[in-house]
C-alpha cells in the first residue's frame, strides 16, 4: 500500500472521521501465485518473482489497500517452523504443517524461539531487510507486522484435534503452550517491526481456531493471549484480527481484546457484529469470499458491497471480504468492490 491509503486506513480503525470508506483485501500466497499465473515456490523462494508479483498486484489495483502490504510469508508455515512442525512444500499450493509436538510434557524440553535464527522466521526477516529499501523507493510502504495467532499456531504444533481434547483434560498443559507460543510470537512480530523499521505502526493476527471455543473457553484460553500480544505493543498502533471462522458466541468480548478492526466471515451479519461490538472496533469486511468473490458474478459482488455499506452508513468499515482473497478470485470482482466504493461516495 502506499502511505496515503495507510493514513486512511489508520483513521478509519482508530474510528476517526475519515474523507471516504478504505478498500482494503488481505492478498497473499494462496490467491497472488494463481492469479498471476506462477508457480508457488517461486513465489515462496525467488526474492524477485515475489518483489515483480507483489508490484504487479500494486499496479493492477491501485485503488485497493493491498493489506498488510508486500508481506513476506509461507502460507502459514513460519511460526509453527520456529516451534518444530514439520512443513512440506508443493508447486502448486502453499506449505502444509505437520504438528510434531505430541505431548505436551514435552514443552519443557523447547527453548523460547529466537526469530533471528529459527524456521522460516529467519528467511522471511533476511527478505524484509534485502527488499523494503526498493519497496520504499517504488512509492510504497509496509507499515504493519503479521503473525498468525496463539491458537492457530498451538493448532499447528500440537494438532488441532490434540488441542480441542486437552483444553478438556489438560487445561494447564494447554495454557502452558500458549503462553510459549504467544511470547514466541510477540517476539516475531517485534523482530519484524526491528527489520522494517520506523514505518511499521500496527499488527496483524490471523487465528480461525479461535472460532472453534464456546464463549467460556474464549474467554479462558483465547482472549488473555489476544489481549496479551496487543498489550505488548504501543496503545497507538493499529492492531487488526482476523478470524473467519464462528465468531458470534463471544462476539461481545473482542472487543476487550485490544484490537481495532475485525476482519469476519460473511456469515454473520455486519449489522449484528456493528451492534454487538458497540462501535468499540471497526469492522473490515464482510462480502463473502468464496460464493461471490471467487464463483460470484461482479454485478453480485458490487450488490453485496453496496448492502454492506448500506447497512453501516459506512461508519467504522473498512469495506472488504469476509476473509482474505482467496484462490481463484478474478480481477474484475475485485474491480466490483471499486465500483461499489464509487458508487456509495458518489451517493453520499
Amino acid at each position: 500500500m502506499r502511505q496515503q491509503q495507510w493514513d486512511a486506513f489508520k483513521k478509519a480503525a482508530k474510528r476517526q472521521p475519515v474523507d471516504s470508506v478504505p478498500l482494503a483485501l488481505i492478498v497473499d500466497s494462496p490467491w497472488m501465485p494463481g492469479y498471476l499465473g506462477i508457480n508457488h515456490l517461486d513465489y515462496f523462494l525467488d526474492p524477485e518473482v515475489w518483489f515483480q508479483s507483489n508490484l504487479k498486484v500494486a499496479q493492477d489495483f491501485p485503488e485497493v489497500t493491498l493489506f498488510p502490504s508486500w508481506w513476506v510469508e509461507y502460507g502459514m508455515a513460519i511460526e509453527p517452523s520456529a516451534m518444530g512442525a514439520r512443513i512440506t512444500f508443493q508447486p502448486d499450493q502453499p506449505p502444509s504443517q505437520s504438528a510434531t509436538l505430541h505431548r505436551l510434557g514435552d514443552l519443557d524440553h523447547m527453548v523460547p524461539i529466537d526469530p533471528w535464527r529459527d524456521g522460516f522466521m529467519s528467511l522471511a526477516l533476511h527478505r524484509y531487510r534485502m527488499q523494503k529499501q526498493r519497496i520504499f523507493d517504488a512509492g510504497y510502504t509496509i507499515p504493519v507486522v503479521a503473525a498468525r495467532g496463539p491458537l492457530c499456531t498451538a493448532a499447528f504444533v500440537h494438532d488441532v484435534n490434540n488441542l480441542m481434547t486437552n483444553i478438556v483434560d489438560d487445561p494447564e498443559g494447554v495454557h502452558r503452550l500458549l503462553c510459549f507460543v504467544t511470547d514466541g510470537i510477540i517476539a516475531w512480530l517485534k523482530a519484524q517491526a526491528e527489520a522494517i523499521g520506523p514505518c511499521v505502526e500496527g499488527i496483524f493476527i490471523l487465528d480461525d481456531v479461535v472460532g472453534f471455543l464456546s464463549r467460556a473457553s474464549y474467554n479462558q484460553f483465547a482472549a488473555p493471549y489476544l489481549k496479551k500480544i496487543c498489550d505488548a505493543f504501543p496503545p497507538d498502533w493499529v492492531k487488526v484480527y482476523h478470524n473467519d471462522a464462528a465468531i458470534k458466541q463471544f462476539l461481545d468480548d473482542l472487543p476487550d481484546t485490544g484490537f481495532d478492526v475485525l476482519n469476519f466471515s460473511h456469515k454473520v451479519d455486519i449489522a449484528e457484529a456493528a451492534r454487538r461490538t458497540g462501535g468499540r472496533m471497526c469492522l473490515m469486511g464482510n462480502v463473502s469470499p468464496l460464493e461471490l468473490g471467487v464463483r460470484g458474478t461482479a454485478e453480485a459482488v458490487k450488490a453485496a458491497a453496496l448492502e454492506v455499506l448500506r447497512k453501516t452508513s459506512g461508519t467504522n468499515l473498512i469495506l472488504s471480504l469476509g476473509g482474505g482473497a482467496s484462490p481463484g478470485m478474478p480481477a474484475e470482482n475485485i474491480r466490483a468492490l471499486v465500483e461499489a466504493a464509487r458508487e456509495f461516495e458518489a451517493s453520499r
